[in-house]
């Protein structure tokens, strides 16, 4: 449970973090009016703790500077949110991470006390992360590098290898960086292609400012341009298969990475690019909704082999013999 007491600390390691943090974005961080942060401050204060306001628009407020607090502890909500924090990153496939994960989890464990230490022992000892772990090693420095530049709007020259070995240098707006299926992705826009393009961390081969600023594009959903990317990319067949049921059923049956819905009147239109129609085909049965092919027709091939397949491989039953 969040008592106010948690949010007055939270309050106190905002302003330890930073120089100057307004009234309004503490407002949204804890989820409360800014009246109320005005009251937190207040109690701060009371404490001795000497928080000072910043008139202005661009005020709000800060710590007296030199002023210095000894580290606190940490709550048992803050401890197991950092513990999950840190586990769930090993995952991450990010080069260089295991030792500063393992000493922060070190240093974590360090200063709790002994019941909390405990209990995150415990968590790390049996938890099970279920989460696809990243297939290739990407470099963390290069994760830190794009993230700064996206976050101050800086352009960035990027050495790139396709996933045909085609080696290019691109000058890339970097609108977001999107951790998806187990890889790392950079969204943004390509000035060589003059088009909002993706990239795979693990092909970027370089990366240096470039000169010049941009501006990400209101409401740009990163995860979205994304998953459509990896749904429509070119191959050898283009599919397109009507599916017999409602919108909401096909996105729950259907990951966004793998095709594009979309509703119609005879029910939900399925499109994707496969270079495997026999994958594609076991892929749409196993969905276990009733379809109808509409292009290509070698698909409908596809799908009568798969069908013969199963009807060889299937074992024969026979009926239990009743009981006198």
């Amino acid at each position: 449970m969040y008592h106010p007491t948690t949010r007055v600390l939270a309050v106190l390691e905002l302003l330890q973090a930073r120089r100057r943090v307004g009234g309004r974005e503490l407002a949204e961080r804890l989820e409360v009016d800014v009246r109320t942060v005005r009251r937190y401050v207040t109690m701060l204060q009371e404490l001795g703790i000497p928080v000072e306001s910043v008139p202005g628009p661009g005020g709000g407020y800060r710590l007296r500077p030199g002023f210095k607090l000894p580290p606190l502890m940490f709550t048992d909500d803050e401890a197991l949110a950092l513990t999950l924090g840190l586990l769930v990153t090993r995952r991450l496939g990010l080069d260089g991470a295991a030792p500063a994960i393992e000493g922060a989890l070190a240093k974590l464990e360090r200063v709790l006390p002994e019941q909390l230490r405990g209990r995150v022992s415990a968590l790390q000892g049996t938890l099970a992360i279920a989460i696809p772990s990243s297939e290739v090693v990407t470099n963390a420095g290069l994760v830190a590098a794009i993230c700064e530049a996206a976050e101050q709007g800086r352009r960035l020259t990027l050495g790139y290898r396709s996933g045909h070995r085609e080696d290019t240098t691109r000058v890339v707006d970097p609108y977001g960086l999107i951790y998806l299926g187990a890889r790392w992705y950079l969204a943004g826009y390509c000035h060589l292609r003059e088009g909002l393009r993706m990239f795979r961390l693990d092909r970027i081969c370089g990366c240096a400012p470039a000169p010049g600023s941009f501006e990400r594009p209101p409401g740009f959903d990163g995860v979205a341009f994304v998953e459509r990317s990896l749904a429509t990319m070119p191959d050898i067949w283009s599919v397109e298969v009507l599916l017999h049921t409602s919108i909401g059923e096909a996105q729950a049956a259907v990951p966004a990475t793998i095709a594009t819905l979309e509703a119609c009147p005879e029910g939900v239109v399925l499109r994707c690019t496969r270079n495997d129609l026999d994958a594609t085909a076991r892929f749409l049965v196993s969905l276990g909704l009733p379809f109808t092919v509409r292009r290509p027709a070698e698909l409908r091939d596809a799908l009568l082999r798969l069908a013969a397949t199963i009807e060889r491989t299937a074992l024969a039953t026979e009926p239990a013999l009743a009981a006198d």
